[in-house]
């Protein structure tokens, strides 16, 4: 498993094998089962999280009490509150293993700690926080932009794998649709 981070960090920075294998010394490997939390909404968010294998979605319980899917997190994806991580407050959101996942796990400290011993990795978080943000920025312009049919015409396009692997029923929460209404536009696809 370690092999997938080591690859991935290598697309955004070089590192010597003998580094790599003092920065893992940081991290430590969970695995967390279907439907099982990582962090619930209310608790101080301690971990940053990489995900090796599986899927993880991150929610929160909106006024009705319904949930509300905010972000997926796939391989080599990273997922924590950032909020409740940096400052260590309660956290607004739930972080969830959509299926069974295997993650690397980082405590605040700890990464900080990171950071400051290997000034490369300051480099790689800078740059995969950039990337999160232009996407999350294109994902608010799509919210106000597209029509709700639209939005997931585009989702099935951009991202079919992640589509079929993801239950439809977060496909909906994600997309701020209620379960029947995705169902109805499926049905115009099959039509």
């Amino acid at each position: 498993m370690s092999l997938i981070f080591k690859s991935h960090l290598d697309k955004f920075i070089t590192i010597s094998d003998g580094d790599f294998a003092l920065i893992l010394n940081y991290f430590e490997v969970k695995t967390f089962g279907k439907k099982e939390n990582l962090l619930e909404e209310g608790h101080i968010c301690k971990s940053n999280y990489f995900v090796l294998k599986g899927l993880l979605r991150k929610f929160f319980l909106n006024e009705k009490g319904v949930e509300q899917t905010t972000d997926f997190a796939l391989e080599t994806w990273w997922m924590t509150d950032n909020f409740s991580f940096e400052r260590q407050t309660p956290a607004d959101f739930s972080i969830q293993a959509v299926e069974k996942s295997e993650v690397l796990t980082i405590s605040n400290s700890s990464q900080e700690k990171l950071l400051n011993d290997f000034p490369v990795m300051e480099k790689y978080f800078r740059t995969v926080y950039h990337r999160a943000f232009a996407a999350n920025q294109r994902r608010v312009k799509y919210i106000f932009t597209y029509s709700k049919e639209d939005f997931y015409f585009s989702l099935i396009k951009q991202y079919p794998d992640f589509v079929q692997r993801v239950p439809q029923y977060l496909i909906a929460s994600f997309l701020g649709f209620t379960p029947e209404y995705l169902s109805e536009i499926r049905k115009k696809i099959v039509s």
